[in-house]
């Protein structure tokens, strides 16, 4: 049964989808409140921070290239440190990924062995209403220890005794709740995400002597880090909880937020105790703000590692810089899942994975990322054995010296059409199942969230705008796209039994060829795929 959240709930406030007897218990008048609050004080600064990000991007456009400010000598030379770092944040050598609004999933991550699970509400999870609603009430769960699932084959999952420490990751920045409006106007969805959260959960948690921990995402400046300080200062001021309380810990995943470390971490050091290398956002902010640029034109996405060229020097200054202040330098995502009956593909896999984690904790993170919990007990032997203690903060990195050179500088490689057709597939399949409620998708044998849907929409379109020249001498071009897209529609098309799924493939191309062919960058293919969420109800 449904029941219907309405304006009446709390003036002003309006929730157009309908609302389930259990997302009711979560949507209250008094959380909804505190949603219009946030909303009301901070909708001004949103605005003015999302200009900015426009009118910097005209900057870049026009041939300026991103730089280390001003403040990162002078905050270098303050003998600051951040926030005190809770006893249940202070081992973090494996951290798990997942959506939050699927609760099989919530499950198997908080039982998988890692010290951290990452809740996600953004990039593994497609933002329909049912899933945002299914979140809500999944984390409520997960916090009161009640949360069970049965599946279609009749296995039950239950909480363990022991479980990972639970952080949130709202909803960029950037990003609205259509379904839910202010005066008419759409709450930005990372304060519905946050303030439901922390309302509904804030206190259980504390009774259990932790507090709400969040991640936050897609940052681009130190004012940006500023909002967010602010937001969450005024969470504990509305739910009554102690100053720095509640703790943050920050996706370094934009080239403009790479060049602002220090000052990030500066204007959160009463909450933050951490930065994270969101490498896959990270190469699709790299192409975004510097895409009219041919000089920096990226080969094929396999070539681009994190051992090479620009991704060395920014994981290089985030760890240096992290431990400087005394924060937490967390590493990059394996996507790599386990294939059932596959060992020799295991095998392969699970090297590839060793060396990345051997690689991280050589160079003095202090925990990884992984999506699958398959891959928990490889990444804890791995930083088990190579870092003795519960973090590396002692591991100084004086040996980095970063320039602006480094942070631009183009790997080698070539573009292939091998590589202009993986990224059309990944493309069409991760969108395809977007738009059917699924933002976790498996592709061949890795676990994709939008970040890699990104990178290869933005690469085709950068190759495109530039003519980049394959390695058999071809130009890329738009005329040479479209066809090799509509080849991938009609594979996929063919492979799809129900009309509904062929439906969402024939969308999901036409939307994809609009995006990788435009004359205008589109910022975010997240965007206008959330319109096509609305238009059809979801």
């Amino acid at each position: 049964m449904e029941s219907q959240a309405s304006s009446s709930s709390v003036d002003g406030v309006e929730v157009t989808a309908p609302v389930s007897e259990e997302f009711a218990q979560i949507l209250t008048p008094e959380a909804l409140k505190f949603v219009k609050t946030l909303h009301m004080e901070f909708k001004e600064m949103r605005k003015m921070l999302l200009k900015r990000r426009e009118d910097r991007q005209k900057e870049f456009d026009s041939g300026k290239l991103p730089d280390f400010g001003p403040g990162r000598d002078t905050l270098w030379g303050i003998g600051y440190t951040v926030t005190t770092v809770p006893r249940d944040l202070r081992d973090r050598r494996v951290e798990i990924t997942g959506p939050a609004g699927d609760r099989k999933m919530v499950i198997n991550a908080l039982n998988s062995g890692a010290n951290v699970y990452m809740a996600d509400l953004e990039d593994s999870q497609s933002p329909t209403w049912e899933q945002v609603s299914q979140a809500q009430v999944n984390l409520r769960d997960a916090v009161n220890g009640t949360i069970k699932f049965t599946s279609p084959e009749g296995k039950e999952y239950a909480l363990n005794e022991k479980t990972a420490t639970l952080i949130v990751r709202p909803r960029g920045l950037h990003l609205n709740e259509e379904h839910v409006r202010v005066n008419g106007e759409p709450v930005a969805a990372c304060l519905f995400d946050l303030g439901l959260y922390v309302h509904q959960n804030g206190r259980k948690l504390r009774e259990k002597t932790t507090n709400p921990y969040l991640y936050i995402p897609k940052m681009e400046s130190a004012l940006e880090a500023r909002f967010w300080e602010r937001v969450v200062t005024r969470a504990e001021e509305y739910m009554v909880f102690p100053k720095q309380s509640i703790k943050v810990t920050a996706l370094i995943e934009t080239l403009p937020a790479a060049f602002e470390m220090d000052d990030i971490l500066y204007a959160l050091r009463d909450h933050i105790v951490g930065l994270n290398c969101g490498r896959w956002d990270y190469i699709f902010s790299y192409i975004k703000k510097l895409r009219n640029h041919p000089q920096f034109v990226l080969p094929d996405r396999s070539e681009v590692t994190m051992d090479k060229a620009f991704l060395a020097a920014y994981v290089n200054l985030l760890i240096k810089t992290c431990h400087r202040r005394g924060a937490y330098a967390i590493g990059g995502m394996s996507a790599f899942i386990p294939v059932r009956n596959d060992e020799k593909a295991n095998a392969t896999a699970f090297e590839k994975v060793r060396a990345d984690k051997e690689r991280e904790v050589k160079m003095g993170h202090d925990g990884t990322w992984v999506a699958h919990p398959g891959l928990v007990p490889l990444a804890k032997e791995v930083f088990d054995a190579g870092m003795k203690g519960r973090n590396q903060l002692t591991v100084m990195r004086d040996d980095v010296k970063v320039t602006r050179d480094d942070m631009l500088r183009v790997p080698e490689g070539k573009i292939t059409e091998a590589g202009v057709r993986a990224n059309i597939s990944v493309g069409l399949q991760y969108l395809e199942s977007w738009l059917g409620g699924k933002g976790c998708v498996p592709i061949n044998n890795l676990m994709e969230d939008a970040a890699t849907a990104e990178i290869s929409r933005a690469q085709l379109w950068q190759w495109a705008k530039h003519g980049a020249s394959l390695a058999d001498g071809r130009k890329v071009t738009a005329q040479m796209l479209k066809p090799m897209i509509a080849e991938e529609v009609s594979k996929l098309s063919s492979r799809a039994a129900a009309d509904e799924h062929k439906k969402r493939i024939a969308r999901a191309g036409e939307l994809f060829e609009s995006m990788v062919t435009a004359q205008e960058f589109p910022e975010f293919l997240t965007i206008p795929a959330y319109r096509v969420l609305i238009e059809e109800g979801q």
